[in-house]
């Protein structure tokens, strides 16, 4: 079985590689090839990851490739982890809000419109390939904006089935689990365990947890409003969680603290695009010693938290038919009565052999459903204007979007936004 991974230069691909190793006697990879566009990177990361895998005694090979189609030919599954530009247009994402009085953010706001143009073409671009070279193989995106770049496939790709994946929901998991076993001392098993969340991605809520099939949620409630009232600098207003009995994804706070993140904005550099670049140069230099064959404790700097865990638990259920339930980022099919079936939404879906399943829910409340029908129509329009370089289109999705420029900013921003981007922006010009 071979395995592509696009943006194999990431510096989280050892974790990625830790993962198929750790899980090498249900999922029988053969191969897992890296491809990247740039060279000198790809060689540093490429080589740790040769050398984690002899370490392990080599249950796989590591290819490592410059040339897409080279390492899509034949994948069995091929997963995108991407970034257009590199962490230099990511940091120009985020100063690109900064200018103009907006959140500067590499997924939310203005700066995720940004991302999003320069990435849905590439990403498309690699369906193609996919339908012609490795055709039914499934397309796993972690690559952000990932709800939006999904849309964009679901809409644009259907030969090529697409699944969009984030670590947000898999933490906050993880981080529910560590509440309870605070509160009453016992260790659960994440496998027992199940998270409701329903939304688009990084505009969630989080509104159910079962263990073994009991619902625990006003535990998790009640001991959630417990530690916000006991914090000092808490992360939510208690009335907030009060209110709502939902726990938000916390990019929400880019949306219900705006004032907040812009003050805090003001005390860059560095921002986080620039704190990542220092941890990656860190990072890097670490990869290329070539006595180290283990993954280093600074990856976890790196942010994407459980990302090796969530990559290949979704990979092998799909492989060995398992019916896993895990949140991930796929059009909704009638599985949120009232809602446009064709939506990408982020939500629990059943994952086996014959492909993912979103499974029945509830619609969420009025209070949660305006933002979010208003950030879909935004990414509705992106997507429109990333495909087909329609500037109308890109005006309205700036125009649609809650954190976007009021309408006599719009040109300005417009202007801004393209120059910045031009050479990644062909369809544009």
């Amino acid at each position: 079985m071979k395995v592509a991974v696009i943006g194999g230069g990431s510096s989280y691909t050892p974790e990625l590689v830790k993962g198929f190793l750790d899980r090498a006697a249900t999922f029988p990879l053969s191969e897992l090839w890296l491809v990247d566009v740039e060279p000198q990177r790809l060689a540093i990361v490429g080589g740790f990851a040769q050398r984690m895998v002899t370490a392990r005694g080599n249950p796989f090979r590591i290819k490592l490739t410059t040339d897409r189609r080279e390492g899509v030919a034949g994948a069995s599954y091929v997963t995108t982890q991407l970034r257009v530009g590199g962490m230099i247009a990511r940091r120009n994402d985020e100063y690109l809000g900064k200018r103009h009085g907006l959140i500067g953010q590499e997924t939310t706001g203005v700066g995720g419109l940004a991302k999003a143009l320069r990435t849905i073409p590439v990403v498309l671009g690699i369906a193609a390939d996919m339908a012609e070279l490795a055709p039914g193989a499934p397309l796993v995106n972690f690559t952000n904006p990932a709800g939006l770049v999904t849309e964009a496939l679901a809409r644009y790709a259907p030969a090529t089935p697409a699944i969009g994946v984030c670590n947000v929901p898999i933490t906050a998991k993880m981080a529910i689990l560590d509440l309870l076993q605070r509160r009453t001392g016992e260790t659960i098993a994440p496998e027992r365990a199940e998270l409701k969340t329903l939304g688009l991605n990084h505009l969630s809520w989080h509104r159910g947890f079962t263990v073994d099939g009991e619902d625990l949620w006003p535990a998790v409630i009640e001991g959630t409003l417990a530690e916000l009232r006991a914090s000092e600098h808490p992360m939510w207003d208690p009335a907030l969680v009060e209110s709502l009995q939902m726990l938000p994804n916390y990019y929400l706070a880019y949306f219900y603290t705006t004032a907040k993140k812009l003050a805090e904005q003001e005390q860059w550099p560095p921002s986080r695009a620039e704190t990542v670049m220092q941890v990656e140069a860190t990072l890097l230099d670490e990869y290329a010693d070539p006595n180290r064959s283990e993954p280093p404790a600074d990856l976890m700097k790196r942010g994407g938290a459980w990302y090796s865990t969530l990559a290949t638990q979704l990979l092998n259920a799909h492989y060995n038919d398992l019916g896993e339930t895990h949140i991930v980022n796929v059009p909704q099919r009638g599985a949120v009565p009232g809602w446009p079936a064709d939506w990408v939404l982020e939500l629990p879906a059943r994952i086996s052999r014959s492909g993912v399943q979103p499974l029945p829910a509830e619609p969420l409340p009025p209070v949660c459903f305006g933002l979010l029908a208003a950030v879909k129509s935004y990414e509705l329009l992106a997507v429109q204007a990333a495909v087909h370089g329609d500037r109308n289109a890109l005006y309205q999705a700036l125009l649609a979007h809650p954190l976007g420029p009021a309408a006599d900013q719009i040109p300005a921003l417009l202007a801004d936004l393209l120059e910045t981007n031009q050479r990644y922006l062909p369809q544009f010009t």
